[in-house]
């Protein structure tokens, strides 16, 4: 029932029932990506992705942004593209979090750099 209800009322957790009744009428499956996002057009040319998990924009891979942006280039004629060792995986956004970055606090910064003309 709650899942329900999330589909009807909720768009930022997962498709909404609208969303998803577009997708069955009018929606052709193009492919997905590595993530689980899958991604539809239908006849007029309009594009859209389904989320795999929470929906955050960041998770459209390189190999499809070109094609969600009708920006033509060769990563969109291809799909294969060479992944190099350095490269590192999509991370989330991570403040808030407790694997958010904190700068290691100097002593010397909390000391004062100048001196206050009352004494």
């Amino acid at each position: 029932m709650l899942t329900m209800f999330k589909q009807i009322f909720i768009w930022w957790n997962r498709q909404t029932i609208g969303t998803r009744l577009f997708t069955i009428f009018f929606g052709k499956y193009v492919g997905n990506d590595d993530k689980g996002n899958k991604y539809y057009q239908s006849k007029s040319g309009k594009r859209w992705v389904i989320y795999n998990g929470e929906i955050e924009s960041t998770k459209i891979s390189s190999e499809w942004y070109s094609w969600i942006h009708f920006m033509p280039n060769k990563i969109e004629k291809t799909r294969d593209t060479k992944i190099f060792k350095w490269q590192k995986p999509f991370l989330s956004n991570q403040t808030g979090t407790e694997n958010a970055y904190h700068p290691k606090k100097n002593e010397n910064s909390r000391k004062k750099k100048y001196k206050s003309w009352k004494t």
